[in-house]
């Protein structure tokens, strides 16, 4: 079978490779049939290279049909199709013992310390498998799972029907969190970014308005929008060591932050934005993963709920459809971003 193998920063490879065995009885051999490349992909690839072994198989957000089963696993069967969490919690830290698993000590994730998604089959374990129901396709099927990191973020803010909400950045995260604000309730949704593609994909995907950074400053936009209230909500999706200093000054007072993105600098905060908290009386919340208990979580059954019933569709963001064929060129240049990309999906059996 094909893999994708990071060797290095900057060092992928694509092999054929014996398809994996199943060595524990309580795991599953499954045929991948869509995987996306996460924003952490990227890092991993252009500044960080292998977390701990060299010449693992990345990717981590996928979705796929069950081929074999352990011989203790008895909630799937061969055929079902699947999402999985690649959440690998370590279970028996004080975290895991109050199903916090987001909070895990040795949180680790499929792709990083074992064979990930990019190819062509993956065994996991049995217990981060979800059930697919037909009507959610592969590609948007390999989409649960960052979204389910959307939607434990909101329940993070603890939103209530009728609030306003930022949201700055309109990457695949941002993006999804402009549906998942209106299905939690949200009465006005202003999407932020500086490219005016993903402005016109914030307005697509259900945005009310949208500012350009680099027209009219980010503070400026959000008052006149509110007249001069802010927000309740806003998040930060961008993962810019700028705008997570600068969101500070978006929310309404008594309203609160939420941190998605995740900054690879130093994160420094002027005055104006850092008094916002104090003076404002901000809520500034940290959103990490996705997963609670009962394991992978309610920010995953929300999700293949929400999306059963057709109340969210992710797959406009898919911009990008490849086969593994051509993953290596693929990654060398989106991260030199010599293409605009929203989600990258790839088909190991072709593209669809």
């Amino acid at each position: 079978m094909k893999a994708v193998k990071l060797y290095a920063i900057q060092e992928l490879k694509l092999e054929e490779v014996p398809v994996p065995q199943i060595k524990d009885t309580k795991d599953v051999l499954i045929k991948v049939k869509a995987t996306g490349i996460c924003g952490s992909d990227l890092s991993r690839y252009g500044k960080f290279g292998p977390k701990k072994e060299v010449g693992l198989t990345f990717g981590h957000e996928f979705s796929g049909v069950i081929e074999e089963i352990g011989s203790d696993v008895t909630n799937f069967k061969k055929g079902d199709r699947v999402a999985v969490s690649p959440g690998l919690p370590c279970m028996v830290c004080e975290y895991c013992k109050m199903a916090d698993y987001s909070k895990c000590n040795t949180l680790e994730v499929i792709g990083a310390v074992s064979d990930g998604s990019f190819a062509d089959y993956i065994t996991v374990p049995a217990e981060n498998c979800l059930h697919l129901p037909d009507e959610i396709k592969f590609d948007q099927a390999a989409l649960i799972e960052p979204s389910a990191v959307v939607v434990h973020a909101f329940y993070q803010a603890n939103m209530k029907v009728g609030d306003t909400v930022t949201i700055m950045g309109c990457g695949p995260i941002g993006l999804m969190s402009i549906q998942w604000a209106k299905v939690f309730g949200a009465k006005k949704v202003i999407a932020i970014d500086v490219m005016p593609e993903k402005l016109q994909w914030a307005l697509d995907m259900g945005a009310d308005e949208v500012i350009n950074g680099l027209e009219e400053k980010a503070y400026d936009g959000v008052k006149r929008l509110t007249n001069g209230r802010g927000t309740d909500i806003v998040v930060e999706a961008a993962g810019n060591a700028f705008t997570c200093a600068q969101v500070l000054s978006l929310a309404c007072k008594g309203g609160t932050v939420v941190y998605m993105g995740i900054p690879y600098s130093d994160v420094t905060i002027d005055r104006f934005n850092f008094e916002s908290i104090m003076r404002n009386e901000l809520h500034v919340v940290g959103s990490w993963n996705s997963i609670t208990g009962p394991y992978p979580g309610k920010a995953w059954d929300t999700t293949i709920h929400f999306m059963k019933e057709g109340k969210v569709d992710f797959t406009p963001i898919i911009t990008h459809r490849y086969t593994l064929d051509d993953a290596v060129e693929v990654f060398k240049k989106v991260y030199k971003r010599d293409t605009l990309f929203g989600k990258i999906m790839f088909f190991p059996e072709g593209v669809e």
